[in-house]
């Protein structure tokens, strides 16, 4: 409750320098990345100020980069930002309760966005926690604009970029494994994507999350007991 207090006081620059800290150098390797796999500057910057997705945003380099079609691509950044909702839900008695800024802080929080909000005390302004929403971005699309200057500049070789995202949902796998409290999710995504990719190899991942999201709705496992 104290150090809730005390944030009350802080001004927006000192709530905000820790993702500021973070978010540009992120969204630099970002832009440089997206650049350096043939998209034009402009492009780099209007995918930060419109997707504003993080992670999916680098997962979206490699699909591209490896032709995957837009539906995949959309379909993967609905389910790895599909967490958000549940963080919008927790906040919304506190957003502002209709208008433009409303819509606005449901599209730009983010993690770190919600991991600072939540921190904040209940009475704080919500015009306060939307500027706040407004420079996280912001620190994402300058660091998006200046990782695509420089790799505007560069000629690397992207040979081998395509297995990024094979390591990045390697990794969200490994969390959700790490917190698991059943083993069901992999015993059905692993024969779900055995068969979407025998159905079709080029929209394989479409269709396996597809059959997994019917699995979650039809399917309904035991819960396992405390021992």
């Amino acid at each position: 409750m104290a150090l809730s207090s005390s944030k009350a006081h802080l001004p927006l620059s000192a709530l905000t320098l820790p993702v500021a800290m973070g978010y540009i150098p992120l969204g630099a390797v970002f832009g440089f990345l997206f650049v350096q796999a043939g998209a034009p500057t402009w492009l780099a910057v209007l995918s930060s100020v419109v997707i504003y997705a993080g992670a999916a945003q680098y997962m979206m380099i490699p699909m591209l980069v490896a032709g995957a079609s837009y539906a995949s691509i959309a379909l993967a950044t609905l389910v790895i930002n599909l967490r958000h909702v549940f963080y919008g839900l927790s906040l919304l008695q506190r957003f502002p309760p209709k208008g433009l800024m409303r819509l606005y802080m449901v599209f730009g929080l983010t993690d770190e966005t919600y991991s600072v909000l939540t921190t904040l005390p209940a009475d704080t302004p919500p015009q306060k926690m939307f500027l706040l929403t407004a420079l996280n971005q912001l620190w994402w699309v300058l660091g998006t604009l200046l990782g695509a200057l420089v790799g505007a500049q560069a000629q690397l070789s992207l040979k081998g970029l395509d297995f990024v995202l094979a390591c990045l949902f390697a990794v969200l796998a490994t969390e959700q494994w790490r917190h698991r409290s059943s083993a069901w999710p992999v015993l059905v995504a692993l024969p779900a994507y055995a068969l979407a990719l025998a159905i079709s190899q080029q929209q394989a991942l479409s269709i396996a999350i597809g059959l997994c999201v019917l699995a979650a709705v039809f399917i309904q496992p035991k819960p396992v007991r405390a021992p």
